[in-house]
Parts: C-alpha cells; sequence; structure tokens
C-alpha cells in the first residue's frame, strides 16, 4: 500500500463559530488527538498546512470578498453592506476571530494535498477541508471557502485530465456542482439527505451532464449505501477513468447527527474510503460536515485508519478512552457509553427501498 499522508493545523484548535453555533465543539482536533493516542500519526505521515494566499483563493473566488473576508478578520466586525453581499456576519457564517485564517488553511492543505499526489507520493487526508457550499462572492453553509473546489481546480493545473468528487455529506455540494457545471473534466457525485438544506441536488438535476445526484430519504441505512455504493458510486466513477479522485467524508450522515436525519454507522464511511483507496490512481480525502464530536472524531479518526492501512481494535485503549470522555457538547448532553469505548460503530443495516433502488437505476443508465 502506498503511504498515506495526513495533512492538519493547530489553527483548528480552539477556534470556535460562536457559543450557539453548530460548529462550537471540536471536530478536527479530537480526530487528530485519537488518531495520535492510537498510534496511527508517525511524525513521518503528519504535514503541517500551509495557509493558502489571496492570490491562490481567486481560482475560484472573486477578489472583494476575499478582501471583505480578511477584513472582517481583522476587524472584528462587519458592515451591514458586507453582510448582505457576501453572506459575512450571518447566523450561519458569523465573525470569529480566524474567520479567514482557518479556511485559508483548509484550502492550503487541499493545494498541498494536489500536489502530493500528483507527484505520486500517496493519497492524502486533508482533516480540515471539505468545505462544500462557499459561494464566489459569497460564504454559505458555515463555508467561508470552497476548499473541494479550489483542490480540484489545482489537481487539473499539476496536470489531472479528469478528476471525480464524490460526496457523501448529509447535505448537497451546491457550491462544488456549481463551479463545474457542464465540465467535461469533473464529474461530481453526491448521495444527500433529501429535502435536506440547501434544497438542491435533485435526481434529475446534471449540472450539464457533470453532476450524479442521488437524494436518498431519512433513515438511510448501511444496506441501502452498501448498494448506491457497488452499483453508483464506484462504477460511475470507474466508467469516468479518472486521473484523481477527491472524497468529501462528512460525518453529518451518521444516525447520532443532529443536522440531518440519515442513519449510517461509520462502517459507511470506512467501506467508501476503502473501496476508492483501491480503485483511485490517486485519491484526495477531506472531512465536510458534522455536528457531534463524538461520532465525528471516531468517523475521521477511522477514516484515516482506512487510509492509511491501520487495525481498528474492538475496543479502545485507556487513553484514547479518556480522550473521549474528555470532549464536550454542553449543548446536547453525554454520548451512549459504547461512542466511548470503541471506534467503529456497529453495523445498521436494514431494508433498501424501492425508491434508492429506482435513483441507484436512474443514475446507472446515465454512466
Amino acid at each position: 500500500m502506498r503511504q498515506a499522508t495526513f495533512i492538519g493545523s493547530e489553527i483548528y484548535r480552539g477556534s470556535r463559530y460562536g457559543v450557539r453555533h453548530p460548529l462550537s465543539i471540536e471536530r478536527v482536533p479530537a480526530a487528530t488527538d485519537l488518531a495520535r493516542l492510537l498510534g496511527w500519526l508517525p511524525r513521518g505521515r503528519f504535514r503541517t498546512s500551509p495557509m493558502a494566499r489571496p492570490a491562490a483563493l481567486r481560482a475560484f473566488h472573486t477578489a472583494p470578498y476575499i478582501d471583505a473576508l480578511q477584513r472582517a478578520e481583522a476587524e472584528g466586525r462587519v458592515s451591514e453592506a458586507m453582510r448582505l453581499k457576501h453572506g459575512l456576519g450571518t447566523v450561519s457564517n458569523p465573525v470569529f476571530p480566524e474567520m479567514f485564517r482557518r479556511p485559508a488553511t483548509a484550502v492550503g492543505g487541499g493545494l498541498l494535498a494536489a500536489e502530493l499526489v500528483m507527484a505520486g507520493q500517496g493519497p492524502v487526508y486533508n482533516s480540515g477541508g471539505g468545505t462544500h457550499h462557499a459561494l464566489p462572492d459569497r460564504a454559505s453553509g458555515f463555508c467561508f471557502l470552497n476548499e473541494p473546489v479550489l483542490t480540484i481546480l489545482h489537481l487539473l493545473r499539476l496536470g489531472a485530465r479528469r478528476v471525480v468528487y464524490v460526496d457523501i455529506d448529509a447535505h448537497h455540494g451546491d457550491g462544488v456542482e456549481l463551479a463545474f457545471s457542464g465540465s467535461q473534466a469533473v464529474r461530481v457525485i453526491s448521495v444527500h439527505e433529501a429535502r435536506r438544506w440547501p434544497f438542491t441536488g435533485a435526481l434529475g438535476d446534471t449540472a450539464g451532464g457533470a453532476a450524479f445526484n442521488l437524494p436518498v430519504p431519512r433513515g438511510f441505512n448501511d444496506s441501502e449505501f452498501a448498494l448506491v455504493l457497488e452499483e453508483m458510486i464506484l462504477p460511475a466513477v470507474e466508467a469516468f477513468r479518472p486521473d484523481a479522485v477527491y472524497l468529501q467524508c462528512g460525518a453529518d450522515a451518521l444516525l447520532e447527527d443532529p443536522l440531518a436525519r440519515l442513519a449510517l454507522s461509520n462502517n459507511a464511511h470506512f467501506s467508501a474510503v476503502a473501496a476508492l483507496r483501491d480503485l483511485a490512481p490517486r485519491l484526495v480525502l477531506a472531512g465536510g460536515g458534522g455536528y457531534n464530536p463524538w461520532s465525528v472524531a471516531r468517523c475521521w479518526a477511522g477514516v484515516w485508519a482506512t487510509l492509511s492501512g491501520q487495525e481498528i481494535p474492538d475496543r479502545l485503549p485507556e487513553t484514547a478512552e479518556a480522550h473521549l470522555r474528555g470532549l464536550d457538547w454542553s449543548r446536547r448532553g453525554r454520548p451512549a457509553p459504547e461512542m466511548l469505548t470503541t471506534l467503529r460503530d456497529e453495523p445498521r443495516h436494514g431494508p433498501i427501498r424501492d425508491g434508492i433502488r429506482d435513483g441507484v437505476r436512474h443514475l446507472r443508465s446515465r454512466i
């Protein structure tokens, strides 16, 4: 197996969108620390993320928007005009101390990931990436910069002729689809909860031929995900013959997440990573959504274990268990006991509904 690289940064530690915001929790540091405690992050596999410069961000975002984002961080406030024009200083996209540096670091990690995979250095996990809602001139859906778009554009600049973007976040990656609508070089595959914000990504939405969208109903389970992975995602990836694949592994599709109503276990994410690791000639992996600190930490540590070839133990060692016990989600209480002592969820199998089979058949007809 090619050696995998983990890209992270201390900027995520203690960075909060606000006390009442869903991103008031630790996510990237919680997963990173858990992986370290399990011995999965030796020094040679960890790279500190650089921060992308404004010039690099302008490959997708407008110059006035980048200037406004930097100004908002420097001044700690936004004008009413900036709020209305750029979506800054809203309930979803608030002003906070690292509001430019944090997403710019995530983008820097994505650009470094693109360079590493295109140099043949194995798959890369950019732990703070996956911010798929940001628009060229506007923050959206907790996303200030669109890291997946900027990373894919960099892959293309570095010589990739075709790239497939696979998104298993509970929310449709509208910003990525917008960026590559009509593209012959990028295929966008998204599995997301139907009738969930941002209310885009309908089954019939092809984005000029570039998109394969599968909205799924509430209660989407592991058996249904396995069907979708084997019968739609993997064939759609393979048929495109990509030079690189980007997998967005949003953890909000898990049962315990408060902002969605899907019912996956983290085994679904691990299976997607394993399948694409073996299929993709070059693989960039990122996080995304996820608003339960325990389910996110366990999922993202586990996807790193899968990517890097580590064995997930049946029972966590005491140091890892203590780490999970130390996480806080004061607005929601404590998790089920097994979420503190294990990393892998029990599988959440169930019946495969006709609507999902029909959607898969519809999309397969376009491959």
